[in-house]
């Protein structure tokens, strides 16, 4: 999906402040909340792409007024309603003392709808891989109305494969549950100009991982093209 949690390339956000010697929790409730999402997801049936889809569908206001965990907190919480494991009447009690009080976005992530169902057969050979190292790719310009882990600012533009990673689950359809549909993951690298244009260091690089999915093989100069069909001559008579 299309949503204000794609921010690669995107400007007005300000700048990055680093924090020296970060801790890897900045208060105790983020350390429990993340061992009871770890914990919790398996046992709610819960995979690690579905996980990120609910975080994507926060509402966009609220997304940009959370901190990391708490939208950690606002997917499991819509998770858990979603799955019928907590009643969305009992997240409001607990935060507000009562149902009719506040609370319009807790638990009221979009909806969206994923991909069709993957045919899979059991005990399958792992694929092969359509691209190799130095393949010139084209990232596809898609917009899914589920989740994807191509972001917007590549789709469309064109780069080589710098490494094959090996075969994993593929997100779009495992957010869904609509099958792992197994395929070769890439890390693709990406000239800056690219990307984001001639104003753009001609030195800079990306590499972002990008499903099999994802890339369409881009033609390259030696690939031999259809020659012209030559034009007849005209008969000439001599004099």
């Amino acid at each position: 999906m299309n949503g204000v949690h794609d921010m690669g390339g995107m400007d007005g956000f300000g700048a990055v402040v680093r924090e020296a010697a970060e801790p890897v929790f900045h208060a105790d409730w983020e350390r429990r909340l993340f061992a009871l999402v770890i914990s919790a997801m398996p046992a709610a049936d819960v995979n690690i792409d579905e996980f990120r889809h609910a975080i994507e569908r926060i509402p966009p206001g609220k997304y940009l007024a959370s901190s990391y965990y708490e939208r950690w907190l606002a997917a499991f919480e819509t998770l858990l309603v979603e799955r019928g494991i907590v009643a969305r009447e009992e997240l409001l009690a607990k935060y507000y003392g009562g149902p009719e009080v506040g609370g319009e976005e807790i638990a009221k992530a979009a909806r969206t709808v994923g991909p069709a169902a993957s045919k899979e057969k059991r005990g399958a050979k792992a694929p092969r891989a359509r691209f190799g190292k130095g393949d010139r790719v084209r990232a596809r310009n898609i917009n899914p109305l589920g989740h994807t882990r191509v972001p917007r600012y590549v789709r469309g533009k064109r780069g080589v494969v710098a490494r094959d990673w090996g075969v994993f689950v593929f997100p779009d359809t495992n957010a869904h549950h609509a099958g792992t549909k197994p395929q070769h993951c890439y890390s693709v690298e990406f000239e800056a100009r690219e990307l984001w244009g001639k104003s753009a260091n001609r030195r800079e690089r990306l590499l972002i991982d990008l499903w099999e999915d994802y890339l369409e093989p881009v033609a390259t100069d030696s690939t031999p093209r259809r020659r012209k069909a030559a034009k007849p001559k005209r008969a000439t008579r001599r004099r």
